[in-house]
């Protein structure tokens, strides 16, 4: 019997995604950590490596670093396949939804903070429905909506204003990984 062997080369993209995923990851773990006032209001500081992704790389790249984000942070914190999980993952769908709209608005009028508080829109809308369809078979869930709202604005603003820093003094041209 002949045994093949499957030899996978990363290319410069996988390293590049590789590394903003951790990054993501490490803020992920590192959130969890900081006790919240009321559960389910996090700052996703997360989102700001996706957001720079985002702008310096585009969207694709950027979903992958989200997506990792969200499995590997559910497994290293034991909350895979837990409500927790699908909750994070529907709001980084809908966050991703919404990146990929705002990538097509004009630069002028649509940068970091921005696009920052309409994927914290998302992703709060995206599990406050999840929740209300799953968790909690009441409307009441909807009540916190306005507390939920203010948080998007609050913490989307932040992490838009941090990405846009990281963005205006990070060098343009990444030096490459050593190997």
């Amino acid at each position: 019997m002949t045994r093949s062997i499957i030899e996978l080369t990363p290319t410069a993209e996988d390293d590049r995604v590789a590394r903003y995923a951790a990054a993501a990851i490490a803020l992920t773990v590192a959130e969890a950590a900081i006790p919240l006032p009321l559960p389910g209001v996090k700052p996703g500081l997360a989102n700001i490596v996706t957001l720079v992704v985002l702008a310096r790389w585009g969207w694709r790249e950027a979903a992958w670093v989200s997506l990792l984000r969200v499995f590997a942070a559910s497994l290293l914190l034991g909350q895979f396949l837990a409500p927790g999980f699908f909750l994070s993952l529907a709001g980084a769908l809908a966050s991703l939804l919404a990146l990929a709209g705002t990538v097509r608005l004009p630069k002028k009028w649509f940068g970091p903070v921005s696009t920052s508080i309409l994927a914290a829109f998302a992703h709060i809308g995206a599990q406050l429905i999840l929740a209300r369809l799953w968790l909690v078979p009441h409307d009441g869930v909807f009540y916190l909506a306005p507390l939920f709202g203010a948080a998007a604005v609050l913490f989307g603003l932040v992490n838009g204003l941090v990405a846009a820093v990281l963005l205006r003094d990070l060098p343009r041209q990444e030096v490459p990984y050593p190997k």
